[in-house]
């Protein structure tokens, strides 16, 4: 009599030691983000009626709720998992690398949640259904189960290639990189974030339900002067290749003979040896000569540039040859297109470290629209530059690119560029 009970007990051993090994090897370096019982460490942004409330060891926005359910931390290169249960006409979103203002959806990024087959869902572009980055990449459909049941969900952010998988099925695999569409860049510049917030988007009409939501934070620390991938270093950390000196503005530049730009070129390489130095990987100006210029010309990019000011310090960076992305310590903030007078010349916000600390610029160029991202915020969006050397003419489709200066030491490191 006692045998069958034997048994029961080993297998049921035996299937909890199976269950153990294979959950802890699936899970292998996963944090809850969410513990069942609070919303300890999380932020709700913009919230509406009773926002997201927890229920049953479920992390759920109801019908009557919403907002932006922010984590507390940010994250650059990580793998999300969450289940999700969506009731019919269920609409929400994962936010990733948010900042805590702005529209996710197009400041960062947003991974559609939705039930793609309620009818009235029957006309969106195919990038808004489930799964999608939102009106940036459509997702493959067919893997997302009927209102009422539990999906699994993978986000797994690496660099620029972000991928979903729904349900053990791959639907999205992007190289974000690989956008050149001038719409899509323009729209949504959070496509070039690299850290934030996690959040879930809750639209209504209907509940949405999560559980199971756990993180692995994948972030690496940066190796200085090595670009990431797809762009190239402007400065290699030892010395001045790939740079010369300035020779007056683009207008007068285009009118001088080969000959006259040689002789002045040669003179302005000079000048430049003499106040731009290389010390420990860091570029630095003593306050005394001109502009440092790029040795070659280039049309759209996205640019990466770090920088450090002294109090009182001015600076900038030049785009196309022509002024100014702005640097300086002053009250309003570094980021605006200070020579603009017809469109905005401010930045949307102050996001200057103090003085004597490293600042990193993330500028997008394409056309003469300009994106401009100031330590991870979001300051300069879709503003078009105008050509101050030539006001009645647009800003030159090519041109050289300068760190600007204004008579005080100047430090800059991490340059790189990718054409677009």
């Amino acid at each position: 009599m006692r045998k069958p009970f034997f048994i029961l007990v080993l297998l049921s051993a035996v299937l909890v030691s199976c269950f153990s090994a294979s959950l802890g090897a699936a899970e292998e370096g996963f944090m809850p983000l969410f513990d069942g019982r609070s919303l300890a460490g999380w932020q709700l942004i913009g919230g509406h009626g009773r926002g997201y409330v927890v229920r049953d060891g479920l992390l759920v926005c109801p019908a009557d709720g919403g907002g932006i359910l922010f984590t507390e931390r940010q994250y650059s290169d990580f793998v999300l998992r969450f289940d999700f249960r969506l009731d019919g006409g269920g609409n929400n979103g994962v936010a990733i690398r948010s900042s805590l203002d702005g529209s996710p959806a197009y400041d960062a990024m947003e991974i559609q949640l939705l039930d793609d087959d309620d009818p009235s869902y029957a006309a969106l572009e195919p990038a808004q259904y489930c799964g999608s980055i939102y009106k940036v990449a459509p997702a493959r459909r067919g893997a997302l189960k009927k209102p009422g049941e539990w999906n699994a969900m993978e986000i797994a952010a690496a660099g620029r290639r972000i991928r979903v998988t729904l349900n053990g099925q791959v639907i999205v695999n992007a190289d974000l990189n690989r956008i050149r569409d001038p719409r899509i860049i323009a729209e949504h510049p959070g496509i070039f974030r690299d850290r934030g917030r996690i959040g879930f988007m809750g639209h209504g009409p209907s509940e949405v339900a999560f559980r199971n939501v756990r993180i692995r934070d994948l972030s690496r620390p940066e190796r200085p002067n090595t670009p990431p991938p797809g762009f190239r270093a402007l400065f290699d950390g030892r010395t001045l290749d790939g740079w010369k000196g300035l020779v007056e503005n683009p207008p007068k530049r285009a009118a001088m003979t080969p000959a006259e730009l040689a002789a002045a070129q040669e003179k302005a390489d000079e000048r430049m040896r003499a106040h731009w130095q290389v010390v420990d990987g860091v570029l630095v100006f003593d306050g005394k000569g001109d502009n440092l210029c790029t040795a070659r010309d280039f049309c759209d990019f996205e640019l990466l540039v770090d920088w450090k000011i002294e109090p009182g310090g001015d600076s900038g960076i030049y785009l196309r040859g022509s002024p100014q992305v702005q640097i300086w310590d002053n009250p309003v903030g570094s980021g605006g297109l200070y020579n603009n007078k017809q469109n905005p010349s401010d930045p949307l916000k102050r996001a200057d470290r103090p003085p004597g600390e490293w600042n990193r610029f993330r500028i997008v160029m394409v056309g003469e629209q300009v994106h401009v991202f100031l330590n991870g915020e979001l300051v300069v969006k879709d503003v078009t530059m105008e050509n101050y050397w030539e006001r009645d003419r647009p800003i030159y489709p090519c041109g050289q690119i300068e760190l600007q200066n204004h008579g005080n030491t100047l430090y800059f490191r991490n340059i790189y560029i990718r054409p677009l």
